[in-house]
């Protein structure tokens, strides 16, 4: 059976290595399971702790995807099979523990540096968000898709989507749109852009460095050997920056009904809008409400109330019948037809999206208090 996380290390200068982690489940995009979360805490724990690793390098196996998204079929299968209150621990231990890797990649005392190649989207964007330098390529195809299933944009999302420039991230994460390295670049999502054929090249002179016992330094070390192979001349036109003003325009609005009557009122030959505007017409109204509102309510967390934030979101999306039915219609029937509790964003009640935010635990905390 081959491993789902593949690990090695590579020698460098000055006796130091990096610790180089791929993600191994090709045939599935590299779609991130708990087994696969568990393999790279434990990993990356030890890496932190190793004087003898100067970086990490986090990237996906083959030449489609860094990471397609998380694995959320198995949450639906366990709801269905036992019901969405026996099924809460499962779910908690899932969410929980993809959580806490994020915020170990956030918060990680040396460099991590990871290749987002490809598809990057939902629990792959989760990853690499808090990575120290995220690189992207010309392959690079990233979103937050979740309105398509009835959850929401996760793993860190809040933070990430609020410090994306004006409401871009609002809009992106309405609509669930692809966005590709320019658009990565401005929004704050990636630091650097490589060409994928640049990929070895960028390794070795990586092993070439003169690592010393700083983390600072050996950041800077980093930063320079992609800046030397950076190659902005080929970057691809984007979108985001492109139709700014007009993303500015829509999402200017007091409410969630507000915001989506404006996007859906789009009229546009760009295809990107267009698609944009009918992945929002076909999402879950439910969630369009979650990410009006985690924004609005994350806009002054902090990292760490961020994730607390999203646990119970998490929780109560697998207590509430959308999410559930989200993935059975996208990924268990994929009949593409949802049947969504509301018919419209204008007939979910206050209530209705209150009840999301609201622990689940009968008593005790929150289990991501600890953070720190």
């Amino acid at each position: 059976m081959t491993d789902s996380v593949v690990f090695e290390t590579l020698a460098a200068g000055n006796g130091q290595s990096i610790g180089v982690a791929t993600l191994n489940v090709e045939k599935k995009l590299n779609s991130l399971n708990q087994d696969m979360v568990a393999l790279l805490t434990e990993q990356f724990t030890h890496w932190q702790q190793d004087d003898k690793i100067a970086c990490v390098w986090l990237q996906g196996a083959g030449e489609k995807a860094f990471c397609a998204g998380g694995d959320v079929k198995c949450l639906r299968d366990r709801i269905d099979a036992v019901g969405p209150k026996d099924a809460l621990p499962y779910v908690q231990a899932f969410f929980e523990n993809e959580y806490r890797l994020d915020y170990l990649i956030h918060r990680y005392a040396k460099p991590i540096i990871c290749w987002g190649h490809g598809i990057v989207m939902g629990g792959g964007i989760g990853l690499m968000s808090g990575a120290s330098h995220r690189v992207v390529t010309e392959t690079s195809r990233m979103a937050m898709p979740e309105i398509t299933i009835g959850l929401y944009p996760d793993v860190g999302g809040t933070w990430f989507l609020n410090h994306a420039p004006g409401r871009t991230g609002l809009f992106l994460g309405l609509t669930g749109a692809n966005f590709n390295a320019a658009d990565a670049l401005f929004v704050g999502m990636a630091d650097r852009f490589v060409p994928s054929a640049q990929k070895a090249a960028v390794l070795a002179a990586l092993q070439q460095q003169e690592w010393s016992q700083s983390a600072v330094e050996n950041s800077a070390r980093v930063s320079a050997v992609l800046r030397e192979f950076e190659a902005l001349s080929q970057l691809p036109a984007g979108n985001v920056r492109k139709h700014y003003d007009l993303i500015q325009a829509v999402t200017d609005g007091d409410t969630t009904a507000q915001v989506v009557h404006n996007i859906l009122a789009i009229e546009s030959e760009e295809k990107w809008l267009q698609k944009a505007v009918a992945t929002l017409k076909a999402g879950c109204p439910t969630t369009a409400h979650l990410v009006f509102e985690q924004l609005r309510r994350g806009k002054k967390l902090s990292l760490e109330g961020v994730f607390q934030m999203e646990l119970v979101m998490s929780l109560q999306c697998s207590l509430h019948p959308d999410f559930p039915e989200g993935v059975r219609a996208l990924l268990v029937d994929k009949d593409g037809a949802p049947k969504w509790q509301h018919e419209s964003v204008d007939a979910v009640s206050a209530q209705w999206i209150a009840e999301h935010f609201e622990m689940p635990w009968a008593q005790g905390g929150n289990p991501l208090a600890d953070l720190s």
